[in-house]
Parts: structure tokens; C-alpha cells; sequence
């Protein structure tokens, strides 16, 4: 018996002392990861690491591209809470993420459902995307000379239904407006394909089961679809949010900012600091109170609409 009990055990490994063939097989893919990676990972370091790190530094500095830095400590930042325009500019930022997020999401999921239920053709979802395609600047002069108040074929409609023109990006009332409608035109497709693509991955027969019951499509729609598409959502509003807290180059080619300070956005006093008044400290200073913003806007959507869980099992 012992015999035999001996010889059914396995034999041990061969204590070598050298690596196994899926250690170096591990070594060898991670190689090659890194390759891969390496590219971006410059781009990365030159182009965001870098920059960022220079500007906090410059943050706390009084700095002019005509001289070198010189240190200050927090001054820039206690000037910037007694700042009345970067209040406003702060204001006029939420008032247009507020429009732009707002008409931008509702919009979206409707054309994301169209496409999921009615619109099967590729071309035609393809065609949505058409806008987000073409340069932000090139919608932008394109709005811009179609809604001129003189010579606009909207205006124009306008005035021969009757009604009287409208300054659109002329009036402190309409500026903003007219700036969060432009972009949501941009951008509504591209954002109605990311929902899109979350509602392609809820089950089928979850639909299935509800309409068994006798559901209405509204009370599928917001007992079945709403809930199983908040991971997505959570992710679209992120993206949306901290884009729309960015928007720049729409208001520099359409307003510059007029008029008076109606659409002058936190980007744009920043780049007017730096730019037009050579106050480089002072614009890094405000561009590091609006990344703070940013990761704290970005943290709460994700904590409080529990965008890393999904109610998919």
C-alpha cells in the first residue's frame, strides 16, 4: 500500500529556479503593451502633464510673457473671490451648461430612441452624426452669418412672418441662448449615439417581460429604460458637463465675450487675462479654480448617480 501510494502521488515541479514559460510569456505581452502605450503616454506627459504642472506652479506667481515669474504666494487666488467679472463670467458659465446640458439630454435620448425603435437605416443614423463632423468654428460662423440681424435667413423669415427681428447674438437676453442652442445642434447627435449605444445593450427580453404584463411604453420607458441606462447617462452627463464648462471657441467667434459681459464664459476671461491683459499668473490661477470645479462637478455626478453600478444582473 505504500508503495502504490507513493507512486499515485504527482511529482513535484522542478525547482529550477527558472521562470515559467507563462511568466515569460506575462513579460513578453507587457512588452509589447508598453510599446504600444509608450506614444500616447509622451503626448500624455509633454502636452498635459507637464503644462499643468507649470501652471499651478505659474499660479502662484505674477508672470508676463515679457519677464520671468515672480513668486507672490496665494494673492492671485484671494483676488480672484473679490473678482466681480470672474463672478459673472462663473454665472454666465453655469447659465449655459444649465441650457446646454439641459436641451442637449432630452433631446439626445429622444433621437437615441427613434434610432433604437424606428430609425433602423444606417444612413440615417449616420446622417445625424453630420453636424459633430464639421469644425466647432465652422458651425459657429455658419449660425453666426445665418442668424445675422440684417442680412439672416432667419431673421429674414422672421420679418416676413411679421414679427420684429432678433439680435440674436446682439442682445444680452438672447447671447447665451443662441450660443447653447449652436452647440446643442452640434452636438446632439453625437451625444444621441452614446445613448444609443447604451440602450442597444439592455436585453430584449426585459421588454418582453414588461409588455407581457400589460406596460404602457411610457411606464417602460421609466421603469425599464431610464433605470438600466443610468450608467450611461451618468457617463454622457460627465462628458457633456466638463465640455460645456469649456466652451470657448463657439463665443470667441460669434460674441468675443459681448455684449457688455453676457457671454463672456469662464474660457473666455481666462484667455482675455492671459492673452489681452498678459496676466498669465492670474489666468493660471482661474484655470486651477476651474479644474477644482470640474473634479468636484465630475465626483458628484458619480457619487450621488451611482454612475459605476448598473441594475443589469
Amino acid at each position: 500500500m505504500t508503495t502504490l501510494a507513493k507512486q499515485a502521488e504527482p511529482a513535484a515541479p522542478p525547482q529550477s529556479g527558472k521562470p515559467s514559460r507563462f511568466s515569460i510569456r506575462r513579460i513578453g505581452d507587457l512588452k509589447i503593451a508598453l510599446l504600444f502605450i509608450f506614444p500616447a503616454l509622451i503626448g500624455f506627459v509633454v502636452f498635459f502633464l507637464i503644462p499643468t504642472i507649470r501652471g499651478i506652479y505659474l499660479s502662484f506667481t505674477e508672470y508676463s510673457i515679457l519677464g520671468d515669474p515672480t513668486w507672490i504666494g496665494i494673492k492671485n487666488y484671494t483676488a480672484i473671490f473679490s473678482d466681480d467679472l470672474f463672478w459673472n463670467a462663473m454665472a454666465v458659465t453655469v447659465q449655459y451648461v444649465a441650457l446646454n446640458i439641459g436641451f442637449q439630454t432630452v433631446i439626445a435620448i429622444g433621437l437615441a430612441l427613434l434610432m433604437h425603435r424606428v430609425a433602423k437605416s444606417t444612413f440615417i443614423r449616420g446622417a445625424l452624426l453630420l453636424p459633430f463632423l464639421v469644425a466647432n468654428v465652422i458651425v459657429a460662423l455658419l449660425w453666426f452669418w445665418m442668424l445675422d440681424y440684417q442680412l439672416g435667413i432667419v431673421n429674414e423669415v422672421i420679418s416676413w412672418m411679421g414679427l420684429p427681428r432678433i439680435a440674436f447674438f446682439g442682445s444680452e437676453q438672447w447671447a447665451i441662448p443662441t450660443i447653447a442652442f449652436v452647440n446643442v445642434w452640434r452636438h446632439m447627435g453625437y451625444t444621441a449615439l452614446l445613448i444609443f449605444a447604451g440602450l442597444q445593450s439592455i436585453p430584449n427580453h426585459v421588454y418582453e417581460v414588461a409588455n407581457l404584463d400589460g406596460a404602457s411604453p411610457t411606464r417602460t420607458f421609466w421603469s425599464i429604460t431610464m433605470p438600466l441606462l443610468r450608467p450611461v447617462l451618468v457617463l454622457v452627463l460627465v462628458v457633456t458637463v466638463i465640455g460645456s464648462f469649456q466652451v470657448f471657441d463657439t463665443v470667441a467667434v460669434t460674441t468675443g465675450g459681448g455684449p457688455v459681459n453676457a457671454s463672456r464664459v469662464i474660457q473666455m476671461y481666462i484667455y482675455q487675462k492671459a492673452f489681452g491683459e498678459s496676466d498669465f499668473g492670474y489666468a493660471s490661477a482661474l484655470s486651477v479654480i476651474l479644474f477644482i470645479i470640474l473634479a468636484l462637478v465630475a465626483f458628484i455626478q458619480m457619487k450621488f448617480l451611482k454612475g459605476n453600478e448598473t441594475d443589469l444582473d
